[in-house]
C-alpha cells in the first residue's frame, strides 16, 4: 500500500472530473446534452484503450462474460450522465455537484431494495441526514418550498440533477453485480462504448454543429474524463477504498472555486448548508461500510461521477 500516492491519484481524478464538468457546462449553451455525452464518451475511448494497453489489461478489458449486464449498466449510466449534463446547463456548477452527492445515499436505499443488504439504524440515520441536506439544497428551486417566484428553468435543473443522482445510484447497483464476474477495466470500457451508441440515438432530436471553441471543450472533456477514470482506478491499487473514498468530496471545494472564478456563480447559504449535511452523511456511510466490511472498492473503480 502507498497511501500518499493513492490520495494524490484520487485528488487528481476528482480535479479532472470537475474540470470535465466545467468544460461541458461551458459548451452547454450551443451543444445539446445528448451530443455532449456522445463526444465526452467518444474521446474517452482512445484514452481508455491506451491505459488498458499500458496496464497490461487490454485483452482482459475487451473480453466480457455478461454483455446484457453491461447494456443495462450503460443505459442507466448514460441516462445519469445526460441528465447531469442537462442540469449543468441550467444550474450553477456547485449546486449540481452538491445535489449529485445524493447518489451514494440513494445507493444504500437501492442496495437494500434490490440486493437484499441489511440497513440498520446507523446507516438509516445517515441516509435520513443526507436526504434532509438534499431537501435544503433543493428548497429554493422548488416553488412549493420558496417564497416568491422561482424560475422554471431553475426548477427543471434541480429536478434533472436529482434524477441524475437517482439513475447513477441505480447504475451502481448494476456495477456491484458486474464486479463479481468482470474486471473493472471491462466495465469502464463497455460503459464508454455503450454511452457512445446510446447518445448517438439522440441526434435526430437535437444536433448542433459545435463552434471551434465548443469542439475544443468537448474533446478536452472526453480526454480528461478518460484520464480521470484511469487515475481513479489506479488509486484503488495503492490504498483501501474506504480510505480514499471520502476525497470524492473535494469536488465540492473545486466546484465552488471554478463556479465563482470562471462562471461568476456565488454559492447560496442553503446550498452550502445542504451540501455540508450531504457530505457528512456520505462520509458516515463510507465509515460504517468499512466497519461492516462491505466491499465497495471494485465498484468505485468502475464508476466516475455521474456514472461517468
Amino acid at each position: 500500500m502507498n497511501t500518499s500516492r493513492a490520495i494524490l491519484l484520487k485528488l487528481a481524478s476528482v480535479a479532472g472530473f470537475v474540470s470535465m464538468a466545467a468544460l461541458i457546462k461551458a459548451a452547454s449553451d450551443g451543444v445539446p446534452p445528448g451530443q455532449a455525452v456522445f463526444f465526452r464518451s467518444l474521446f474517452a475511448i482512445p484514452v481508455i484503450l491506451v491505459w488498458l494497453y499500458l496496464d497490461g489489461n487490454l485483452k482482459r478489458g475487451l473480453r466480457t462474460k455478461n454483455p446484457l449486464g453491461h447494456l443495462w449498466r450503460g443505459l442507466l449510466g448514460t441516462t445519469a450522465m445526460g441528465l447531469n449534463f442537462s442540469a449543468l446547463g441550467l444550474l450553477p456548477l456547485p449546486e449540481v455537484t452538491a445535489i449529485f452527492f445524493a447518489a451514494p445515499i440513494l445507493t444504500v436505499i437501492f442496495a437494500a431494495m434490490f440486493l437484499g443488504e441489511q440497513v440498520r439504524a446507523f446507516r438509516l440515520t445517515a441516509v435520513g441526514l443526507g436526504l434532509v441536506g438534499v431537501l435544503i439544497i433543493l428548497s429554493p428551486r422548488l416553488t412549493a418550498f420558496s417564497e416568491g417566484d422561482v424560475s422554471t428553468v431553475q426548477t427543471l435543473g434541480a429536478v434533472l440533477a436529482l434524477m441524475a443522482a437517482t439513475f447513477a445510484a441505480l447504475a451502481k447497483i448494476f456495477v456491484r453485480k458486474l464486479v463479481g464476474i468482470e474486471h473493472p477495466a471491462t466495465i469502464v470500457f463497455y460503459f464508454s462504448l455503450t454511452a457512445v451508441c446510446l447518445s448517438a440515438l439522440t441526434f435526430p432530436f437535437g444536433w448542433a454543429w459545435p463552434s471551434p471553441v465548443e469542439m475544443t471543450f468537448l474533446v478536452l472533456a472526453g480526454v480528461i474524463g478518460g484520464v480521470s477514470q484511469g487515475l481513479l482506478t489506479t488509486a484503488f491499487r495503492h490504498a483501501e477504498a474506504a480510505l480514499i473514498a471520502p476525497f470524492d468530496y473535494a469536488s465540492m471545494l473545486l466546484s465552488l472555486l471554478i463556479g465563482y472564478f470562471i462562471f461568476a456563480e456565488v454559492p447560496t447559504v442553503p446550498m452550502l448548508a445542504g451540501a455540508a449535511l450531504v457530505i457528512a452523511a456520505g462520509i458516515l456511510i463510507i465509515w460504517r461500510e468499512r466497519q461492516l466490511g462491505l466491499e465497495r472498492g471494485k465498484g468505485r473503480q468502475a464508476m466516475g461521477p455521474g456514472g461517468q
